[in-house]
């Protein structure tokens, strides 16, 4: 089992907080409705719901804000939205994967592809990077929920593939289609987690150096400030030496 990257999916936001929050508060309602839109509006029989909704908890989005998002998906008058996925290369060649949902595809293809240029990069056709990165189901936990042996063991019993455990906590990996089954496996043996969702998991990290680290936070910045922006992936790693300068 593979040890944990502490830097594998940096969340390098340093002050505007409220204003990040509110953002990330957007993005979450906007999936919440989707989802409910997609299936059921109930969490319990929608397991995408499930999953958004338990990332909105996890961001501690209030109840009342989750509840809205899941009517508004019942409104006749809730937006279409598409899922759309962009890769490209920031400096150095480093992989980048960027999901969204939009209303406007001109529009955040257009936007999308600006970013990748202003923050050094360029916007490849769709598979040019995600053959370097696998699909699957990543449920986590804090450290304090057990020892790594400990969370190895109620992975394998739960049926998941991998984890990684560092001082920060455990990432729990397995296949796409097993995540809701795993995820209420784990939690009985575990307890609550922080999140569980899908991802896309890097096969290989590229340590860079610390321009290069600065360059790829300036894109990875404009492109989740981008309200059509679900989630970025990327596969760097930054050392902890180049981290202390940032």
């Amino acid at each position: 089992m593979a040890g944990h990257s502490k830097w594998a999916n940096i969340q390098h936001r340093k002050g505007k907080q409220d204003k990040a929050r509110s953002a990330s508060f957007s993005k979450l309602a906007k999936e919440i409705t989707v989802a409910a839109k997609m299936g059921l509006p109930d969490p319990d029989m929608n397991p995408r719901l499930r999953l958004a909704v338990k990332a909105a908890k996890a961001q501690s989005m209030p109840k009342d804000v989750i509840d809205r998002a899941i009517k508004k998906s019942q409104m006749g008058d809730a937006a279409d939205y598409t899922e759309m996925r962009y890769e490209g290369y920031g400096a150095g060649g480093i992989a980048i994967i960027v999901e969204a949902l939009t209303d406007n595809m001109n529009r955040t293809a257009s936007n999308v592809r600006s970013y990748f240029t202003k923050g050094g990069g360029n916007l490849g056709q769709t598979g040019s990077v995600s053959h370097g990165f696998d699909r699957v189901g990543a449920v986590s936990y804090p450290a304090s929920v057990g020892s790594t042996d400990d969370v190895m063991m109620a992975a394998l019993d739960a049926g998941a593939d991998d984890v990684e455990s560092d001082d920060e906590g455990h990432m729990i990996y397995c296949a796409v289609e097993s995540l809701s089954e795993v995820t209420e496996a784990l939690e009985k043996a575990l307890g609550e987690s922080t999140e569980a969702k899908l991802i896309w998991r890097p096969q290989t990290r590229t340590e860079v150096d610390l321009e290069t680290a600065q360059k790829l936070m300036k894109l990875i910045d404009l492109l989740e400030e981008d309200d059509d922006v679900q989630n970025v992936t990327h596969n760097f790693d930054v050392p902890e030496d180049v981290m202390a300068q940032l």
